[in-house]
């Protein structure tokens, strides 16, 4: 199975965490890491690009700090360019079909911030239901999330490990 990581952090640099993750996959066989804002920092996406590296993958997963809810601004133009009408759904929209979709998800707030009554008043679950109704319209299989919440307050041994479990989520059969 070939696994694409789409990284969309804005600075990631400046991230433990997410840089880590990165790092760490890149030493895995057949897992391409993409880091977006590298390849874009114009936002200027070259759309069949992207569509042939998703072609060439089994697997695509998200990875990215929650911001405002959601993923930073880039990941989000990258879907309404990469994931078009015709090519990723409608009736011709086809080529997604079968592939699996899964999230990697950063957070700087505790768990206990994502629930209900919590700071925030809804889980991850509920927050990330776009993605998951991105995958339905594709026609891909939304896979679990791999979350890692509270991680501004990670010892350096906690990212590390961190980095080991999302390896191991990554290579779960589902």
């Amino acid at each position: 199975m070939k696994t694409l990581i789409i990284v969309a952090h804005p600075n990631l640099e400046q991230s433990k965490v997410n840089r880590t993750w990165m790092n760490r996959l890149q030493q895995e066989e057949n897992v391409m890491v993409h880091n977006l804002y590298s390849h874009y920092p114009t936002f200027e996406i070259d759309v069949k690009k992207e569509q042939q590296l998703l072609l060439e993958h089994d697997r695509i997963v998200f990875q990215f700090p929650f911001y405002w809810y959601s993923s930073p601004a880039l990941l989000k133009q990258w879907q309404d360019l990469v994931l078009t009408y015709g090519w990723a759904y409608g009736t011709e929209g086809t080529k997604l079909r079968g592939k699996d979709l899964m999230l990697s998800i950063s957070t700087g707030g505790p768990e206990a911030s994502y629930q209900a009554g919590g700071y925030n008043n809804f889980s991850m679950s509920e927050l990330t239901k776009p993605f998951q109704a991105t995958a339905n319209l594709t026609g891909m299989r939304f896979l679990p999330t791999f979350t890692k919440q509270g991680v501004r307050f990670f010892t350096d041994e906690q990212v590390q490990e961190s980095a080991e479990e999302l390896v191991r989520h990554l290579k779960l059969k589902y």
